[in-house]
């Protein structure tokens, strides 16, 4: 069973922790990257644009750019492992488990980046894990 029961509990947390980045020191830094990110969800299905442009980063649940620089393609329970710390991106790519279609390097750049921001989706999950407990 997925840890994500629809893909509005998807957005608030999965979404959320960009628009949880953008409100810190981290969200200029990753909105260095100048990408659109797009980012498939599986189990449940779900979509997320992340527009990172200039010092913003701009989050849209739901929406699709056909022409995003970077998509990622993963089940949402990959996803919230890699918040949580606990998921190598670059492995996954590595072994399928996360497929990607652009210039990965990109994303992969902006992997160190994310780091200080595994705390505050940490503590945005506590309740929902205390729930489940």
């Amino acid at each position: 069973m997925s840890y994500f029961s629809n893909s509005e509990e998807l957005y608030e947390y999965l979404g959320g922790v960009f628009r949880k980045a953008a409100a810190t020191e981290v969200g200029p830094k990753l909105a260095t990257a100048d990408i659109d990110l797009q980012i498939y969800y599986s189990d449940p299905d779900a979509r997320v644009l992340i527009k990172m442009h200039g010092d913003n980063i701009e989050v849209l649940d739901g929406e699709e750019n056909e022409d995003a620089d970077v998509k990622l393609f993963m089940p949402a329970d990959i996803g919230d492992k890699y918040w949580r710390g606990e998921y190598n991106l670059a492995v996954g790519l590595a072994k399928g488990h996360v497929k990607a279609k652009g210039p990965v390097n990109k994303i992969l750049k902006l992997v160190p980046l994310t780091k200080p921001v595994f705390p505050m989706y940490r503590e945005m999950v506590k309740s929902k894990d205390a729930a489940a407990a």
